[in-house]
């Protein structure tokens, strides 16, 4: 484990959960209200898909997909993600990218090649974290951990409209089809499966807003720093 990762120095906040549950703009929107950066664990996975499929990596090449993570040129910046100096905020957003991103998810080697990097956004403000084992794996000792859930039907619908926002065609049962069967790969995989850390505090937004997620998210970490004053 990196030292950083076991100073209290740089605070961290952990949001974990499932597809289309939410964590990445309430990740974004917590960030933003505290001045923090961000890594968006999950766009680094579908970077690699996205990067694997262009250059005809097979998904099961365990391998390659290690030599491949690790000398990928990646960044992120108010834009979104970027390889190999082309902004693919929207081309890592496909459906067949992310489904790519969540078999190569699942290779322990991969996930171990990923991990320094993933550590090394952590910098000075602070950080705010999201993907599937923030909590569990990457930052152990965050501050805050949260774990973000809602009902499937919900997140498949979430889904939906923004790729409809996005005049991208979708089908609602087959996003839900495909949403059930991501949840059951990161939840049953040997690696770092999908799971909220013993400390994390669980959320359902099924039936809250973006702001309201974001305010009470806020207000757990705040409470959080005045307990330990």
């Amino acid at each position: 484990m990196s030292p950083n990762d076991l100073s209290n120095d740089i605070p961290v906040i952990a949001i974990d959960g499932p597809t289309a549950s939410g964590k990445g703009t309430v990740a974004a929107g917590v960030a933003q209200a505290l001045g923090w950066h961000i890594l968006d664990s999950g766009a680094i996975y579908r970077l690699v898909a996205l990067a694997s499929m262009r250059r005809e990596v097979a998904a099961g090449d365990e391998a390659a997909l290690v030599e491949l993570a690790g000398h990928l040129d990646i960044r992120f910046d108010v834009d979104g993600a970027w390889l190999d100096g082309e902004c693919v905020a929207d081309a890592i957003r496909q459906e067949a990218v992310g489904a790519r991103a969540s078999v190569i998810a699942a290779l322990p080697e991969v996930r171990a090649a990923l991990l320094a990097r993933q550590r090394q956004f952590r910098q000075v403000p602070g950080l705010v974290a999201d993907g599937r084992d923030m909590g569990t794996v990457v930052f152990p000792r965050a501050q805050l951990k949260v774990f973000l859930v809602a009902a499937a039907q919900a997140r498949a619908e979430r889904r939906y409209n923004q790729l409809k926002a996005k005049g991208i065609s979708a089908n609602l049962e087959d996003l839900l089809r495909d949403l059930m069967e991501r949840d059951a790969r990161d939840t049953g995989r040997k690696a770092a499966p999908l799971v909220p850390a013993s400390d994390a505090m669980t959320l359902d937004s099924s039936a809250m807003t973006a702001a309201e997620v974001i305010a009470q998210v806020l207000s757990l970490y705040r409470a959080r720093i005045a307990a330990a004053v």
